[in-house]
């Protein structure tokens, strides 16, 4: 199983569906293609679930081993793990994109001036809002201690740096102040 630090949350189960084990699978991931037959997930409790088959239409998983409504049942509310070399070989990329877990920690530069640190990442309905960690230098300046730049490239995001691991902004100071 994957390290804690190394883990990467991709899925939550939901409910049992029909008689034979299926379960509702709630996708916390941009990349679906992962949840193919025979792709392994790990569980908090140190667990490991293969699928047997997933249904991307009705967003429906069956796991192998779990036959029936009332085994299946015991999976209801667990979360779906994978590592994060996992998913770098699992998940394709298209050209500027980027795994939250790359962008979480990186600087936030405009113009020069570091306005803090992604801490976090959120999904709110379709849109991905970075959650910035302000600066301790912007904060003596009594700006507010975090805030949100919405993943908007045409309007808030430069470009991210992976390598020196830097997110460039356009206008993302004025979300702060605003803040």
């Amino acid at each position: 199983m994957p390290t804690k630090q190394a883990r990467v949350e991709v899925a939550k189960v939901g409910k049992v569906v029909g008689l034979q084990g299926e379960l509702k699978l709630h996708l916390l991931s941009d990349f679906e293609e992962q949840f193919v037959k025979g792709a392994t997930f790990h569980l908090s409790d140190r667990r490991t679930l293969t699928i047997e088959h997933y249904n991307p239409n009705r967003g429906l998983v069956k796991f192998e081993g779990y036959n029936v409504r009332e085994d299946a049942a015991v999976l209801t509310n667990a979360k779906l793990f994978t590592s994060q070399e996992e998913s770098r070989e699992n998940c394709d990329l298209k050209e500027g994109e980027y795994f939250w877990f790359d962008m979480i920690g990186a600087e936030v530069v405009e113009e020069g001036v570091v306005l803090g640190i992604i801490d976090d990442i959120e999904r709110i309905t379709t849109m991905d809002y970075l959650l910035i960690k302000t600066d301790a230098t912007l904060i003596s300046q009594k700006l507010s201690k975090r805030f949100y730049i919405p993943y908007i490239k045409e309007v808030y995001i430069d470009h991210f740096d992976l390598e020196n691991k830097k997110l460039y902004t356009k206008d993302a100071r004025l979300l702060l102040e605003a803040s």
